[in-house]
């Protein structure tokens, strides 16, 4: 019998008459659907939880249910009174009076919502404590190092605060930490505040205040001075150590190892470095807390013939006597923000003044939690406001 050949059809065309296999399920898209979030408050005062309450109301949120008391022997108890495994938790932590109070609720808080598999803990802590001891002085330590890796071991994953005293300070930290700047929100009040204040001179308290001063003068198209020969203690003085030993010669050390001694500093005479007379004079910093040099300097420059003095800061701590110094001396005002409670304060003086930065806040939390970037937040912001 003849042999029959099996003619194929071309490759292509057997392709178009396959079975289609069965292909497995596509992998979902990773953060596709993204995790609730939930906003606590780590302070019980009615004073601490009033920025909280502020920044879920803008949030359309509500404030966690916990319960932070203290006991009769001073402990501090947390209880979650609801579900947080899988979200994203936001801890708002105010800094009173009471500081060490203040730094366990936000350590305790944090390590019971670990503890209760929370997915992210972010800490909005518009104040960061200890943020003056970032530096070392003659034989103490860098609390705030030590605080960086308290709140790391407690389950803190990320940090928004505001202003921090020391910009590196960032740096102690094993997460990302959101410096947020304030200083928008104070060139809107002396814009729509102050009276006249293309008439105002930005003043520097010290010559380490200058770049503050100098980024909130250009931007409002101001006058700068800064006052130089003030009499107080800086970190940059005696505090850092660089006259520990004492400069005495030791006898038993090598003659070949002996180093020059340094002369003592002196502080020149106080003067104000540019023209304040006639104007206003508006004295910026980042914290006020004991008001004893920003007296000393409205003195200064009523003295020099401004005829009006306004202070603004971030943080107004206002410890001790503040309030009363403040209301017997020179100063007009004094302005504020919410990152720190200080109604006592405006109780007993009503120069003191409050600027709401819960705005910020809030939209920090937002961009956070839905993956968004942070750059919006930062915009047109350098390194020295």
């Amino acid at each position: 019998m003849p042999r029959r050949l099996l003619l194929l059809p071309p490759l292509s065309v057997r392709s178009a008459f396959r079975t289609p296999r069965a292909r497995p399920a596509a992998a979902p898209a990773m953060n596709a659907a993204r995790t609730g979030y939930r906003v606590f408050s780590a302070n019980s005062t009615a004073a601490c939880t009033e920025l909280a309450k502020r920044i879920t109301e803008r949030l359309g949120a509500e404030l966690g249910k916990s319960v932070v008391y203290q006991e009769t022997n001073g402990e501090t108890r947390v209880e979650i009174k609801e579900s947080v495994r899988g979200q994203d938790i936001f801890i708002i932590q105010t800094i009173p009076r009471d500081v060490n109070t203040a730094v366990m609720e936000l350590l305790i808080m944090a390590y019971a919502l670990k503890t209760a598999c929370a997915r992210n803990i972010i800490g909005v802590i518009p104040y960061f404590p200890y943020s003056k001891q970032s530096k070392m002085r003659k034989r103490g330590s860098i609390v705030c190092k030590l605080l960086a890796s308290m709140l790391a071991k407690a389950g803190l994953t990320h940090i928004i605060t505001m202003d921090l005293h020391q910009k590196e300070i960032q740096g102690f930290f094993s997460f990302p930490v959101d410096n947020l700047r304030a200083s928008p929100f104070l060139l809107q009040y002396i814009q729509e505040e102050i009276p006249n204040y293309r008439n105002a001179v930005i003043v520097a308290k010290s010559p380490d205040a200058a770049k503050r001063a100098q980024s909130y003068a250009e931007r409002l198209r101001l006058g700068l001075a800064v006052i130089h020969g003030e009499a107080q203690c800086t970190e940059l003085d005696m505090d850092d150590g660089r006259h520990s030993p004492p400069m005495v010669k030791n006898p038993t050390v090598h003659t070949g190892l002996e180093l020059p001694l340094m002369m003592a500093k002196e502080k020149p005479p106080i003067t104000v470095v540019g023209d304040v007379g006639g104007r206003i004079a508006i004295i910026v910093d980042d914290i006020i807390d004991d008001v004893e040099s920003f007296v000393a300097a409205a003195e200064i420059l009523k003295e020099r013939g401004a005829y009006k003095i306004y202070v603004m800061a971030t943080h107004g701590i206002l410890s001790a006597e503040a309030p009363r110094l403040i209301e017997e001396s020179s100063i007009d005002e004094v302005v504020v923000t919410n990152t720190v409670p200080h109604e006592v304060q405006k109780l007993q003086c009503p120069k003191i003044k409050t600027v709401d930065i819960s705005l910020i806040l809030s939209e920090a939390i937002r961009r956070i939690h839905n993956g968004e970037s942070m750059a919006y937040l930062f915009r047109n912001i350098t390194v020295d406001d």
